[in-house]
């Protein structure tokens, strides 16, 4: 059966024509964000209860690699959603389109804190993000404002005040949400603080312009920056077995391992709820789900997933994804979500980087 399609009334001919032969897969598909991942798995657990149907599938695959899934193309051997820590990206919205994909729905499902955590054990330490871009890049500007190989070993290479130990964050692949983020809301922000760079990026000129995005875009090779997969549970434990490690992750995963780790205070903010929702932590980021509309109607309860997740029982203050470490939406995003999962309006993409 060829499962390739464009739009959903002539997946459904191939489907009645077909029927003598093969029957429709009957179970959603979600790829995507390890971060967004134990949200979507209790949206799907919930509606299996709820449908009396099968609970959908849910594979965690980091967001660029469930992007590359989710936009191969439309039919039923394709994933009918994929979650993101980020948005989606202007390049990969036009791959999605070139194979097909053309009616996407976006739902900004909530807030998360991108946090740094380190072992109950380890020493009391606050960071900025000046220190974690000295930590972490490949080229650090030295005394003179040159651009030279980051020779910082040890925290307290970057400040006397930082641990006499090691240097090493453990951390996700270039495929994950979660790296982009880092990279975004952590490096990218550290940078800026070094006159040498803060200048480079206000350059007019294209070329110097794009070589500061090359300075915190290139994470060292040495050893202090360790890639630990797409598992955050991996990172809990290594925290656990090494004190002065550090580990990059989602706040939910911070939330759920309390009595095993605690968070790293970011400009002298902590990552907690109260302070990712208000907008004090630095390192808050948005999470999305995203639709192919295409599906709608082809696999089958398909619209009645996204009208559970999203509805004020699962996003809201009180709503059970709350108690997974989620951090709500304000609510006029929420109703906003909710809006989207009902209209099911595809996204343009006009205003995507």
């Amino acid at each position: 059966m060829n499962s390739k399609f464009i739009v959903p009334a002539a997946v459904a001919a191939s489907i009645i024509a077909y029927s003598g032969a093969a029957e429709a897969r009957d179970q959603i598909r979600i790829v995507g964000s390890s971060t967004v991942y134990p949200f979507t798995t209790a949206v799907a657990e919930q509606f299996g209860k709820a449908s009396g149907g099968k609970t959908p599938v849910v594979e965690s695959t980091g967001t660029g690699g469930g992007m590359k899934i989710f936009c191969e193309g439309v039919g039923e051997d394709k994933a009918d959603a994929t979650n993101a820590s980020r948005r989606i990206k202007k390049s990969e919205f036009e791959l999605c389109q070139k194979n097909g994909v053309t009616d996407i729905v976006e739902l900004k499902v909530g807030i998360d804190g991108l946090t740094i955590a380190q072992s109950k054990e380890g020493p009391a330490v606050k960071l900025t993000r000046k220190q974690i871009f000295q930590a972490l890049a490949e080229k650090v500007p030295n005394d003179k404002g040159e651009l030279v190989a980051n020779p910082n070993k040890n925290w307290s290479d970057i400040d006397p005040s930082l641990p006499n130990v090691k240097i090493e964050v453990l951390g996700p692949p270039p495929t994950s949400g979660t790296r982009d983020s880092f990279h975004e809301l952590f490096m990218e922000k550290g940078g800026e603080e070094f006159d040498v760079l803060k200048k480079m990026k206000a350059d007019d000129d294209a070329n110097k312009t794009k070589n500061f995005e090359g300075v915190w875009k290139s994470i060292r090779k040495d050893g202090a920056y360790v890639e630990a997969g797409e598992n955050d549970n991996v990172i809990v434990q290594k925290l656990e077995a090494n004190k002065n490690a550090f580990g990059i992750f989602g706040y939910s995963f911070l939330e759920e391992n309390t009595a095993k780790i605690k968070g790293v205070a970011i400009e002298g903010v902590d990552p907690t709820y109260e302070n990712i929702s208000g907008g004090k932590y630095k390192g808050a980021r948005d999470l999305f789900v995203y639709v192919k509309k295409q599906h709608v109607g082809v696999i089958p309860g398909l619209d009645k997933f996204v009208a559970e997740y999203a509805s004020e029982k699962a996003l809201g203050d009180d709503g059970y994804l709350a108690a997974k470490g989620l951090v709500a939406l304000p609510k006029d995003g929420i109703a906003k979500a909710v809006a989207a999962g009902k209209s099911m309006e595809p996204m343009k993409g006009d205003d995507l980087k």
